[in-house]
């Protein structure tokens, strides 16, 4: 044995070997800090990257949540209770005095909405008058504080040559939230 390794040093290529053994032995080491130290880190980075992504996701989703719960307040704080609803009609026949429209017959009514403690209320009939003070008491009714809509407008008759009073269907629409007292909690049923 001991021949042998003389031989083998005598090799032409014998200065090589204990360089041939460090190569090998650094091969060795970048194999374990390549699979354990580089790809453990690797996969750390991917799980907080994904962590981060999906934190950021939730994070966008609740200030869209938050804004659209503002946006639903301001909403909400548009609703008239309930018991502005006499002052309402009141403020809309005066509304039509101003304009000098008449509204012989008018009418309301509530329906049920699919929003919990909201109704809408409805207010029809007919009203007459010039078509200068129609469209002044239109755009009153449009440029309202209140939240109003005109849902329906129909010319039902006018007047004749020398008349000149037009007579429209009209049905204005509001929405009314119940007396809670809680004007930013609305809770939608299913």
């Amino acid at each position: 044995m001991k021949d042998r390794l003389l031989l083998l040093w005598q090799h032409p290529f014998a200065p090589l070997f204990p360089w041939v053994g460090v190569a090998l032995g650094l091969f060795f080491m970048l194999f374990l800090v390549q699979n354990f130290g580089v790809a453990g880190a690797q996969a750390n980075r991917e799980h907080l990257e994904n962590e981060w992504a999906a934190t950021r996701q939730a994070l966008v989703y609740h200030r869209e949540a938050r804004k659209a719960k503002e946006d639903l307040s301001r909403v909400w704080g548009l609703f008239l209770t309930e018991r502005d609803f006499t002052p309402l009609t009141l403020r809309i026949s005066d509304e039509a005095k101003r304009a000098r429209v008449t509204l012989p017959a008018l009418s309301y009514k509530t329906e049920p909405t699919l929003v919990a403690n909201t109704s809408k209320w409805l207010l029809q009939g007919p009203m007459t008058g010039r078509y200068e003070d129609l469209r002044r008491f239109i755009y009153g009714l449009e440029t309202a504080e209140e939240l109003l809509f005109i849902e329906d407008l129909e010319l039902t008759r006018s007047g004749g040559a020398q008349d000149a009073l037009l007579t429209f269907n009209i049905r204005i629409a509001t929405y009314l939230r119940g007396n809670t007292g809680e004007a930013s909690s609305p809770r939608p049923t299913q």
